[in-house]
């Protein structure tokens, strides 16, 4: 304890050094053996040897170096790998070169167009408009005039600048802004058009006439009737008036009549009933099915509503309907809305009877006039009457009756009956007759519908005896000014 005493000051001192000196590294060996293999004395087997380390020294493995904590702590940063970052900005860089270059490509490919004949390639997108300019076509045909209304010149090339079509149709100048080229179009150029200046129209509808053409049993709208108008012009510019006469024509309603002329003249006859059903239907029905054979029945509106059952029957045995108007009354002779109001009462008693739709129309005493067909001819599909009267109404006894029919018979022909009470006996005596007979003779019969089958030329412009649309810009027809329909 001897010396001299320390000083505040230099204690102090001393402290500071130790807590800041250095530390110190101490090497440790790995334990050895002697040349002969041994264990050094003093030393335990490697993996036994006790290590005896200073707190807060640092310790130099000599097989590993130092040690990642001693880097850290020698040089304060963590070791560097080399940064990838600049190559994956080359290569994003090359890629979006790459796609930008693709999509500038594809925006401005071409395609091919006929231009008057000859191949052109334009940029796709374009229009029209973009080709014309292209092409300087304005440049190489000539405007057409604007003319008054009545032809004169008012401006020399003051009319359409160019007629343009593509694929054969015409487009308007204000269209070739829009209309865009996608390769492939035909477009035909040509000089422009003359045109009319401004102008106000006094128009005048033209209506159509009915016209009756051919003969036979059958008759059918072929064409129907369709407006036409005349027009008058004041021209804005001019001040000039011009009579353009009939710019639209009108369509005239075409009435056609015919009769069946079966495909190789083969033996196709219908047989036809009127004014039932009666008290005698069930019988001639009953006659059909034994013989085998289907006909039409034309049936009175007031006799369907009165027996509906029978009228159901008809249809049940797989004969044909069609209507014989409302009541056994001439059409001719009425007014519009008389005619128009027999005819489809009939039709629609007829469809409450038997649950089946006939525009199908006989005529009362087959008289249905011009007039009557402009009053209704949207109301039936055709109007039939026959080609052999087998004149049983007259009550001349079976025998003439089958002998009118069988001697007057030709293939086409429609055959007319009567089912009615007061002719029942007699046709009910006659119709097996008649029946055998035409089989005899080697006829095929059939419903009016199926024989209007066997005409080719007749079923593709009559498609239905059953029903009929008038189209919605036709029109009613006038009586033409030559046409008298009086008795």
């Amino acid at each position: 304890m001897g010396g001299k005493p320390e000083t505040c000051c230099s204690g102090l001192l001393r402290l500071w050094g130790r807590a800041h000196a250095p530390k110190r590294i101490i090497f440790t060996r790995t334990p050895g053996r002697a040349s002969d293999g041994a264990p050094r004395s003093g030393q335990l087997p490697s993996g036994q040897r006790k290590r005896h380390r200073k707190p807060g020294a640092m310790y130099l493995n000599h097989s590993r170096g130092f040690s990642d904590r001693s880097a850290r702590i020698g040089n304060g940063r963590t070791p560097r790998r080399p940064s990838r970052l600049p190559y994956a900005l080359i290569a994003v860089g090359c890629a979006l070169v790459l796609f930008v270059a693709a999509v500038v490509g594809y925006v401005n490919r071409s395609v091919d167009v006929v231009l008057n004949g000859q191949e052109t390639a334009v940029r796709v997108g374009s229009t029209l408009q973009n080709l014309i300019d292209y092409q300087e076509l304005t440049d190489t045909y000539d405007a057409g005039d604007l003319l008054a209304v009545d032809d004169s010149v008012l401006t020399r090339h003051g009319g359409e600048k160019l007629s343009v079509k593509v694929d054969g149709k015409r487009i308007k100048q204000g269209k070739w802004k829009s209309r865009e080229l996608t390769g492939g179009e035909k477009v035909t150029v040509k000089d422009g058009r003359d045109t009319y200046e401004k102008h106000e129209v006094q128009a005048t509808v033209i209506e159509p006439k009915l016209k009756v053409e051919g003969t036979g049993a059958i008759e059918y709208v072929k064409t129907w009737g369709i407006q036409g108008r005349s027009e008058v012009w004041v021209g804005e510019q001019s001040g000039k008036t011009q009579d353009r006469g009939e710019v639209v024509p009108a369509t005239d309603c075409v009435v056609e009549c015919a009769s069946v002329a079966p495909k190789g003249n083969e033996k196709y006859v219908a047989l036809t009933f009127d004014e039932g059903p009666s008290g005698a239907t069930k019988q001639i029905l009953q006659v059909l099915k034994e013989k085998g054979v289907t006909a039409t029945f034309f049936l009175s509106g007031d006799a369907a509503e009165a027996s509906p059952a029978t009228a159901k029957a008809i249809v049940d045995a797989g004969c044909e309907v069609g209507s014989n108007s409302y009541r056994d009354e001439s059409l001719k002779g009425k007014d519009r809305d008389a005619v128009r109001e027999q005819v489809s009462k009939g039709t629609e008693a007829i469809k409450s009877a038997t649950g089946t739709s006939t525009m199908l129309l006989r005529a009362p005493y087959a008289a249905f006039d011009e007039q009557n067909w402009i009053d209704a001819m949207d109301l039936v599909s055709a109007v039939v009457s026959w080609n052999i009267d087998s004149g049983d109404w007259l009550l001349n006894g079976a025998d003439e009756q089958v002998s009118t029919v069988l001697d007057s018979v030709t293939p086409g022909n429609i055959v007319l009956l009567t089912d009615n009470d007061e002719c029942a006996e007699q046709t009910l005596e006659a119709l097996p007759q008649i029946i055998d007979g035409l089989i005899a003779d080697g006829y095929k019969i059939v419903t009016l519908s199926d024989l209007v089958k066997t005409d080719t030329s007749l079923s593709k412009k009559l498609t239905s005896l059953t029903k009929v649309t008038m189209p919605k810009n036709a029109v009613f027809p006038q009586l033409a000014e030559d046409d008298d329909t009086t008795d």
